[in-house]
Order: C-alpha cells, then sequence, then structure tokens
C-alpha cells in the first residue's frame, strides 16, 4: 500500500499523532485536519486516498463531514473509517448509514487500525477492478477521476484509445488470441503511463478495445508516439507467420467475396482543457466522439488532438 495518503480528521492532538505514527510506520503517508472545515479544505486540495474520521468535533463534527463528502458522485468510493470514543451502537449504525465504510472504537491497538485500514484498501480495490481481464478500473471509477479532475480545474489531457481491425482479427483468429490483444494493449499502456506519466496519472479500461489515460496536456503527445511506435512494433507477433509477412488477413465474406484487413492498429483521440472548459464529462465525451470518427478514416496508428477553442 505504499503510496497511500490518509487523512485524520481529528480534533485531539494526541489521537492525531499516535494515528499518524502507526500509519507512517507502516508506509502509509498521511495529511492532518483539526476539524471538519480543514479537513474538506484539505481532501479537495491533495485528494487523499482515505479518511479517518472522528465523529464528535466541534463546529462540523464526523457526521456532517460524511454526509458531505457522500453527497458528490466521484467520493462514492472514498474509503472512510469513524473514529468513536463510545462503544455507542446507535452512533456506529448511523455511520454506517450515512455511508461510513467502517469504524474503530477509541483506544485502539496497533494492529486493530493497520488490520482495518489495510482490508479496506484490498476490499475498495477489488471493487474496482471491474475489467477481470486486464485488472484495469472500470466505468465508474473513469467518470468520477474525469469529475475530479474538471473540479480541480487544473490542466489535464484525457486520451481515449481504441483499436482499428480488432473485431475482423477477433473473428479470425478467435476469441482467446483476441484478449492478447488486448491485454497487449493494456501492458503498453500502462508502461507508457508509468514511464512518461506523472505520479497522479489514471488508466482505465472502458470494456472491449476501448481504455482512456488521464495526464496532463504536457505529456500527452509524448505518450501517444510511445505508445503506437510500442503497439505498431509488438501486435505483428500475436499473428501467424504468413498473414504477418504479408501483412493482412485475408478472409470470405457469406456472399463468398475475399476481403482483406490490414493489421490492428491504434487510434488515441485528445481531449484537454486547455483551450476550453468543459462542465462535465458528457461534453469531454462528446468532443472524443468527433475525433474518434476522423481517426477513423486515417490509415494505420495515429493520434488526434482537439486544439480548438470555446
Amino acid at each position: 500500500m505504499k503510496g497511500r495518503n490518509i487523512l485524520i480528521v481529528d480534533d485531539n492532538k494526541l489521537t492525531r499523532k499516535i494515528l499518524k505514527d502507526i500509519l507512517e510506520n507502516a508506509g502509509y503517508g498521511v495529511l492532518e485536519a483539526k476539524d471538519g472545515e480543514e479537513a474538506l479544505q484539505i481532501y479537495r486540495n491533495k485528494l487523499p486516498d482515505m479518511v479517518i474520521l472522528d465523529i464528535v468535533m466541534p463546529g462540523m463534527n464526523g457526521f456532517d463531514l460524511l454526509r458531505i463528502l457522500r453527497k458528490e458522485e466521484e467520493n462514492l468510493m472514498l474509503p472512510i473509517i469513524l473514529l468513536t470514543s463510545q462503544d455507542n451502537f446507535e452512533e456506529k449504525i448511523k455511520g454506517l448509514e450515512l455511508g461510513a465504510d467502517d469504524y474503530l472504537v477509541k483506544p485502539f491497538n496497533d494492529k486493530e487500525l493497520l488490520f482495518k485500514v489495510n482490508n479496506l484498501f484490498q476490499r475498495i480495490e477489488h471493487n474496482r477492478m471491474a475489467n477481470p481481464l486486464t485488472g484495469l478500473r472500470g466505468n465508474i471509477d473513469i467518470k468520477e477521476e474525469i469529475k475530479r479532475r474538471i473540479k480541480e480545474n487544473k490542466p489535464y489531457a484525457i486520451l481515449y484509445i481504441d483499436l482499428d481491425n480488432f473485431k475482423s482479427y477477433n473473428d479470425y483468429y478467435g476469441f482467446l488470441r483476441g484478449d492478447n490483444v488486448i491485454k497487449l494493449t493494456a501492458k503498453i499502456l500502462s508502461d507508457a503511463v508509468n514511464l512518461i506519466g506523472n505520479e497522479r496519472d489514471f488508466l482505465g479500461h472502458i470494456g472491449g478495445d476501448d481504455f482512456v489515460i488521464i495526464t496532463t496536456p504536457d505529456k500527452a503527445e509524448e505518450m501517444c508516439k510511445y505508445i503506437i511506435s510500442r503497439f505498431d512494433e509488438e501486435i505483428k507477433y500475436l499473428y501467424d507467420d504468413e498473414d504477418r509477412k504479408r501483412g493482412y488477413i485475408e478472409t470470405i465474406s457469406r456472399t463468398g467475396e475475399k476481403m482483406m484487413f490490414p493489421l490492428v492498429s491504434i487510434s488515441i483521440a485528445i481531449v484537454t482543457n486547455e483551450f476550453r472548459d468543459f462542465k462535465n464529462d458528457l461534453e469531454i465525451s462528446a468532443v472524443a466522439a468527433e475525433l474518434k470518427k476522423k481517426l477513423k478514416i486515417m490509415d494505420g496508428s495515429c493520434y488526434l488532438k482537439d486544439r480548438r477553442k470555446s
């Protein structure tokens, strides 16, 4: 779980220190807030991966903050653990009804805290792994992440990636070999994010041969060039020797007509907020769809960036 950041929200300085020491010794990064208002500000600026939240605080209490966080759709998968000083059944029920994932009763011990934190991260991550073939995060997470980036109002670039001539490959070689093409694509995209991208870049699998990368505008085109270069080189080895040498596959249609399909290629549509402001993910999807139409009439692997202004 290295690299995960946890926000501790508690008005008691000693409690925060105890929690911080335990979590940092386990390899987690820690952010601290002494009340709900400060926590909300830190959360929106730093986007921690989990919140450990005391119920009883002056001003905005834990329930109030929990209610605010869960009201925003992009926070629905955020892991939240409630802290309570009393083993109060009604308090626990109320917290769980408001959307808390678990609770911890003070005083707690190191093992119990880390057990709950680790288990919750694993459970949330398992739920996010919506695509069993690639292990990449799916549609819900993709939409949440796009909405999060829009709210942040910082520069972002969204790469919509899909394959050309994949259906003909799947029909010709069968779905098991088609799965290998999808896995290869996921590996190349993952490598592109790790080698070229930023720490907070996002990779998701919409489904089928459609993927999304969220990065920053300064990384987008370099990432596209890397992806295209690697894909065009490696896809050849997922064809039989004869087809690879020929440069296409040949099939017979239902009407008996001979049909030829080029090797699978990759197309990437880049949508950024450099030149226009987007209010929601639907506006971004609409621009991406326009770019994809243009990409489909281009030969081979290519990318296209939207440079139009609002």
